[in-house]
């Protein structure tokens, strides 16, 4: 009776551990929304796909929804797109694949905030500055500011050039191109891994992806030019626009940009995963659990200050007053060894 007692309490213990087991490694879902192969589409034409990321999505067949039917439409400015997701969630969704700016995490215009609190808000900082947008442990973005400061104004006129996404031992930058007169249809658009220049295709999947020692990175664009989602799995996503200051835009906003600059900047919306509690940067502190914003709500234009303790050396130093980036990447190394200026 004693060795059959102590067969079922092995048996259970057995059955504990294998649902621990099972529980961890289905509990790995964090970046892997993008964990799949895309099948054959349905006679409807509705694509599918098949997760492969060790998740309860394990194995899963994914349709499209009828009314978005494509990962990535034609008409992408007039439809939305299916967003497959093979994380613990195991869905699929349709939504338009543009930076939003008036939604959450979107940076925007003469830099206008909208955070994680659903609060806007302004940062102005400085032309030709950089600031910590996001500072966690294992990210760090940073953005670079251009900016014009017409006689008679006691501040800068400010718009985000460039954004440096720094992870893992890696620095991916995308910048606006300096444009003297903007056409739609020319890329303006500028993208840079490791220090090295790289194009995205504009034909078949119209996307550029590496697959790194920890991570994948992932940048499609979003329409045939200066429009890009950038994915860095398990960190962050991310919706870019290059856009320029327009004419009509200059004469009501009194910008007095000059005329052979357009002043090209990048319109974003950002979407995180996996930040800590204490995660930092103008930006990424509004994320934080229990966050109440000191702006001014109500009022035409919330400022945010702190430009001192947000501003960093360069475009790629992780190093400001708050900032909680702990690995130092090529680019960093790179800024720091070379005065830590930024050339842009």
């Amino acid at each position: 009776m004693a060795k059959i007692r102590v067969s079922y309490v092995l048996v259970a213990l057995f059955v504990v551990l294998i649902s621990m087991e099972a529980s961890i490694v289905f509990g790995q879902g964090n970046g892997n929304a993008t964990d799949y192969d895309v099948l054959s589409p349905l006679p409807s034409g509705q694509e599918q796909c098949q997760c492969k990321a060790y998740t309860a999505c394990y194995y899963k067949t994914l349709v499209c929804p009828a009314e978005c039917p494509h990962r990535k439409p034609k008409k992408n400015k007039k439809q939305k797109g299916c967003f497959v997701n093979c994380s613990n969630k195991c869905e699929v969704t349709c939504k338009y694949r543009k930076a939003n700016c008036n939604g959450y995490g979107s940076l925007c215009y003469d830099p206008r905030f909208v955070g994680g609190d659903g609060v806007m808000f302004y940062f102005h900082g400085a032309k030709g500055g950089n600031f910590a947008i996001v500072s966690d442990e294992n990210l760090q973005i940073n953005a670079h500011f251009i900016g014009t400061r017409p006689v008679g104004r006691t501040r800068d006129f400010t718009w985000v050039q460039a954004l440096s996404i720094m992870f893992d031992t890696h620095t991916l930058v995308i910048a606006a191109k300096r444009v003297s007169k903007w056409d739609d249809k020319v890329d303006a658009l500028m993208v840079r891994w490791d220090d090295e220049d790289i194009n995205i295709p504009t034909d078949g999947e119209a996307e550029w992806r590496t697959n790194g020692e920890d991570r994948e990175v992932i940048i499609e664009r979003t329409d045939d030019a200066n429009n890009v989602r950038v994915t860095v799995a398990g960190l962050a996503e991310m919706d870019i626009k290059v856009r320029p200051i327009g004419e009509e835009e200059n004469r009501v906003h009194k910008y007095q940009i000059p005329a052979d600059d357009t002043f090209a900047h990048l319109e974003t919306q950002f979407r995180f995963s996996n930040l800590s509690d204490l995660v930092e940067g103008v930006l990424g502190k509004t994320y934080r659990p229990g966050y109440v914003s000191p702006v001014k709500v109500g009022v035409p234009m919330p400022m945010m200050g702190g430009e001192d303790k947000y501003q960093t050396p360069s475009l790629f130093s992780t190093l400001c007053k708050v900032c909680r980036f702990q690995t130092a990447t090529q680019s960093d190394q790179f800024a720091i060894t070379s005065g830590g200026v930024a050339q842009f």
